[in-house]
């Protein structure tokens, strides 16, 4: 996730599991779609793997281009065929499935109740850090080396950004597994990874359990803030 920067546009998610991520426009072109090579990764099943770009054109002109995605893009309620120019509070619904809006570099800030508050990473407090732009995870201020695998790492952002509620299995697998039949991922393999994730916080910090199984439920991440 990256954060805004005043002098480039934003887009952020309106709702649902990924609601108040945003992204600065902060390049000339920039992809959107459910694969890890996109600038802008958005881990749904309805997504394709690239499905929107962005392009920056003379300056301050901003354009959304549909990448002949499957489930397609609408501009303001409009099936976006091609190209099309964006404008300050263009509300763009990918798949049917995200909802995002463009927030141009002259409005980062918003003023009117209907567009969520935009929250940066450094908002979320505790032991354990992500830097949701580079991916780097630090614990108690060390930097986890070698990096977590990609697994390791989307449950571990999953449970990042959900702090205060209870991840389900299902989330999990959609996060962790996007392109796979729901079926075909057993608990075991989330339990699994879920040991996984634990071993490697517990080489930076053993002596705190992150990752809490909530029997029936799901995961929560316990994320412990120490006081002086």
């Amino acid at each position: 996730m990256a954060r805004a920067h005043t002098e480039y546009p934003v887009i952020v998610v309106l709702d649902g599991d990924y609601i108040n991520q945003n992204w600065a426009l902060d390049r000339p072109t920039m992809t959107l779609g459910r694969e890890d090579s996109c600038d802008i990764i958005l881990p749904v099943r309805q997504v394709s793997r690239q499905h929107v770009r962005f392009h920056r054109q003379d300056g301050d002109t901003y354009l959304i281009e549909d990448l002949n995605s499957k489930n397609g893009t609408w501009v303001n309620g409009l099936r976006l065929e091609g190209v099309r120019e964006l404008s300050d509070g263009d509300e763009i619904n990918i798949a049917r499935a995200v909802r995002i809006k463009f927030i141009g570099s002259g409005s980062t800030v918003p003023v009117t109740g209907d567009i969520p508050e935009v929250i940066p990473s450094s908002s979320f407090q505790g032991r354990l850090k992500i830097d949701l732009e580079s991916r780097q995870v630090f614990v108690n201020g060390r930097e986890i080396e070698p990096p977590l695998s990609l697994p390791q790492y989307r449950l571990l952002e999953l449970l990042y950004t959900n702090q205060g509620r209870i991840c389900t299995r299902q989330e999990v697998v959609d996060a962790v597994w996007p392109d796979a039949i729901a079926e075909g991922i057993s608990e075991q393999a989330i339990d699994a990874l879920v040991r996984r994730l634990r071993d490697r916080l517990a080489e930076v910090d053993p002596d705190w359990q992150y990752v809490v199984t909530v029997r029936g439920h799901g995961f929560r991440l316990d994320n412990p803030v120490d006081t002086d």
